[in-house]
Parts: C-alpha cells; structure tokens; sequence
C-alpha cells in the first residue's frame, strides 16, 4: 500500500471509527488496524484502551510529518454499529451477524447495506458451545443446546452427562453473539431467567471453565481453558468446529464476521482499510486472532473414507478447498461472500500457476418432491459456479449434483435449508 501523504503536520488525525461487536472489536479489529497502519508505514502503533470498557484507539505516528494518526473503536454490540453510522458516530459496523431489516431500513438513505460494496464478509467464526473441562459430554444436538439454554433440560444426566444441576451462561442482549445464538439455537424460546449474562467472551468463558456444571456459548477464538463440544443439526453429522469445518460453514453454528460500510465511502481510508482487510495480508490478521480466514486451504476431509465409492471415484487424489459457494435467500444468484469467492478462487489458482488444474464442483441440496428433482437443482447451483469460473477463464472439470445427500443442517428449517444448498470445490492437479 501507498504510504500516507497530504496530512496535516504535527497534529492529530482521526482516520476513521469502529463501532460494534465485542466480538470483532475486542482484539480482531485493533489487530487489523495495526497491521493496517504498519504496512502504511506508521511507526510506534500502539493500542490502548480509554476509560470506557470496551473502547479501544489505535494509534500510530509518521515520523515525517510528525502527525498522530488514530482510530477509535467502540464494541459494544453488533446492534450499537449501525446505530453508529444512522447518527454519524462511525464509519464502519462491526457485526457478527448480517444486518436485520429493520437496521437495513434504518439506513436506506444513506447506503443499500445489503450491496456488495457496504456489506463486507471478513470472515468466519464458529460459535463454540462450551463446559467445564471435566464434564464426559463430548456433543450435543441444537435440539439439546436449546433445550438446555430454555430451561427445558436442568440436569446434565438428561444428556448423557453425570447428575448435577446445569448453570448457563449466555451472552448480554447488545451482542452480535447473543443475537446468533439466538436465532441459530433458540429461536422463539425464552432464555432461562437464571443465566448469568455477560459483555465479553473471554469472561464468559473464563467462568463456565470455573463451573462443573456450567454450559455457554463464545465465539470460537475465545475457548480459552473451557471444553469445546462436537454439535449435530438434524440429521448432520456432529462436527466441531475447526478450519474447514468453519471456514465451508459446514459447523452447525459457523457465523460470518461482517463490517458494513456506506457502499460510497467519501473517506478514502475507509476504502482502503477494507480492500485490506480482503486481502491475503488482512486475512492472515484474521486468523492470528483467533478466527477462520477466507484464504483458501486445500484439505482432505476427516471422513473422507466414509463417503459414498461414486463420490470418492471423482475426487480421487484431490483435496478439498475451504470454500462452499452458497446463494441469495429465494434466489439462484451466489450471496455476497460467495461472488468474493470466486475471485478468490481464480486468484489462487492463477497465482500458483494451476489454470489447467482440475476443478471438481459438487452441489448439494435440500429435500424436494422426488429425488431427482433435488438431484438437478444441486447440478444447476454447480453449474451457477462453473459459468462464473468460465467467465474467469477456470474450465471446471466436472459440475456434478448430490441433491439431498449429506445434510449440513436441519431440513426443518429454513436456514437450515439454505445451509444445505451449496457447491464445494475439489482440486487436484493434472499429472
């Protein structure tokens, strides 16, 4: 990146603010800024915290000029972000979850949020359902998670664990976690009375590992010393969450880390902070902190040997991208992150010099009338993803459809569905 220039001399400038999510603005979104402004060429970065909890500057200085370069960040709430840009306190939303109509309606007069330029995917967390390192459960269904977190099950011997009273802990109601947990997990269900709620994940966490009896739920870079539990959705296999698992948003509880941006920023950096934080050197940010990154991996799957001979015939000797391609809600169109992804692709392959390599796509799908019916609509959404790879000059191999077949959530319900529509990528190379 170019250095920074045109700023006044010895004084102070603020550059741009955060306002959100404790999850993002903890530790992910000073570290970003730091990174950010090093490789602008700022020296002595530094961040502090203010007298308010939870807000943090970031702060760097140019030698040059003499001039103090800040960004503040306040994490109070994926909700308090977008109020933030309603009142002009922020320029960027940080948000562990997607924006809600009604906050999409809130600033309709100042930007389409839901457009690729002000929605921004930086990437994945999986929200980790945590208890005592002591306690035998080793997974739990959301069915059970909910049951629990409800008040509908009181004692771990109604899981499968030893008898002794559940005490839970959740979230407070300004966070993006509590909201995630709350649409993924509960629903329309109360949360227990009884929960202690709480501002920070580290905290949280921090007391379930204290408690024998205790269950809540962090995002996943905020395990800490508590034990992480395998989650089932429906039919699903149980899964932990960990870098494929998370990153093809497979994980029964994986979540996209937004920022939300005006879709014009007027300030320049705001600009550039977010084609950073896209990129190869931003994504590595994500990832020292704790989260899942965008940047591909080839891997091979855990239960690679346990799927069907067909399956395993036309993956033969490749590997499998973190990436899973998923689509517009109602629509055949891919979703934000998956058109990031594509990109994303092409450049991976490009930069290694693996154009001619083998590009395996397979959709999956949800239930439909008949089986075959499913089996087409997976075929048609591979074929979605081959016509964007070809318009990038990637010739896939094989655009294959699985319809139904391994369920990553529950048919039962919406997002589940949507979940389960989806293409993975399998490379290998040609030999």
């Amino acid at each position: 990146m170019p250095p920074f220039t045109g700023l006044p001399a010895n004084g102070e400038v603020r550059l741009f603010t955060i306002h959100g999510s404790n999850t993002i603005g903890a530790e992910l979104g000073p570290n970003l800024v730091r990174q950010y402004l090093e490789e602008k060429g700022a020296k002595d970065v530094q961040v502090r915290s203010t007298l308010v909890s939870n807000e943090q500057i970031v702060s760097g200085f140019l030698p040059d000029t003499g001039t103090r370069l800040t960004v503040a960040i306040a994490a109070h709430g994926s909700s308090t972000g977008f109020k933030g840009i309603a009142n002009g306190a922020s320029d960027i939303a940080a948000a562990s979850r997607p924006i809600k109509d009604k906050e999409a309606d809130l600033l309709r007069s100042i930007a389409d949020m839901r457009s690729p330029s002000a929605e921004h995917i930086i990437g994945i967390d999986g929200l980790a359902i945590v208890v005592n390192p002591s306690n035998p459960v080793g997974e739990l269904s959301v069915e059970e998670i909910s049951e629990i977190f409800s008040g509908g099950y009181s004692d771990w011997s109604q899981v499968g664990g030893r008898p002794g009273a559940i005490h839970v802990y959740a979230r407070d109601e300004n966070s993006g976690t509590w909201d995630s947990f709350q649409g993924m997990v509960l629903g329309k269900k109360p949360l227990i009375e009884s929960a202690k709620r709480f501002e920070s994940n580290a905290v949280l966490s921090d007391e379930v590992a204290a408690d024998k009896g205790g269950i809540g739920f962090v995002g996943l870079s905020s395990v800490r010393k508590s034990k992480l539990l395998a989650v089932s959705d429906g039919s699903a296999k149980a899964l932990k969450p960990n870098k494929l698992t998370v990153a093809t948003e497979d994980y029964a509880l994986a979540r996209r880390l937004f920022m939300y941006t005006d879709d014009a920023p007027e300030n320049p950096y705001v600009v550039e902070f977010m084609d950073f934080v896209q990129k190869n050197e931003g994504q590595q940010v994500v990832a020292d902190s704790g989260f899942i990154s965008q940047e591909l991996k080839e891997v091979v799957p855990e239960f690679y040997g346990e799927l069907p001979q067909d399956f395993r015939e036309i993956t033969n000797d490749a590997k499998r991208l973190t990436i899973n391609f998923r689509f517009r809600e109602g629509s055949a169109s891919l979703d934000n992150k998956a058109m990031k992804d594509i990109e994303r692709l092409v450049d991976y392959l490009q930069n290694q010099g693996r154009n001619d390599a083998e590009v395996v796509l397979i959709g999956f799908g949800d239930k439909k009338r008949t089986e075959k019916r499913s089996k087409l609509l997976s075929k048609l959404r591979a074929m979605a993803v081959r016509r964007e790879l070809v318009r990038n000059g990637i010739y896939p191999k094989l655009s294959v459809g699985y319809g139904e077949y391994l369920p990553v959530a529950s048919v039962n319900r919406a997002e589940g569905k949507m979940k389960n529509r989806r293409v993975e990528v399998w490379v290998r190379d040609n030999t």
